[in-house]
């Protein structure tokens, strides 16, 4: 038998594989890309978690624009605290810890507090649970989280300090 002839056995020409070599390359690779790609969408879900957190608040606040309109269109006034206890009954939440109404120069507002744990890390801001606001000059518009612009927004407002991607659309 010649030297050309002699051939490994199950190493023949059609047939083709990895070898021990390549194949850690391609786990190498697949590990490289894993480790890029892991975090982004880490954060990813995250925000979206922060983001539905978030509106539960956003309809705890709604469910306060009613009486509170109701109120001021009665009284001329904006409620106490005491007030304001019993026209809103439910001021908490899953994710909500409070509801806290505050009386402005020239407005109200009403404050939801996020609790301590139970939330998305994006909602907690040095381990307290972060705040959205919904404030009001006359009780028929009413302005979600932050507008302190002199024209459109109410002056003295304490703005809110839920991060910008976490809010709906309608308190950007």
């Amino acid at each position: 038998m010649s030297f050309k002839q002699r051939r490994f056995i199950g190493m023949g020409r059609g047939q083709r594989g990895l070898t021990l070599i390549e194949m850690m390359m391609v786990f190498a690779v697949i590990g490289i890309l894993v480790t890029i790609a892991i975090p982004p969408a880490y954060q990813f879900y995250q925000d979206s978690q922060a983001r539905e957190q978030v509106m539960e608040a956003v309809n705890l606040l709604d469910s306060v624009k009613a009486p509170i309109a109701e109120f001021y269109s009665e009284k001329g006034r904006w409620p106490t605290e005491a007030e304001f206890d019993s026209l809103v009954t439910v001021r908490t939440g899953k994710y909500v810890a409070s509801l806290t109404p505050g009386t402005l120069a020239k407005g109200f507002q009403v404050t939801a507090m996020f609790r301590n744990n139970g939330v998305s890390p994006g909602l907690l801001s040095d381990g307290t649970g972060r705040t959205l606001v919904l404030a009001t000059k006359d009780s028929l518009e009413w302005i979600c989280n932050d507008n302190t612009h002199p024209v459109t927004g109410i002056p003295d407002l304490v703005a809110g300090n839920v991060l910008p991607q976490h809010r709906p659309a309608s308190c950007k």
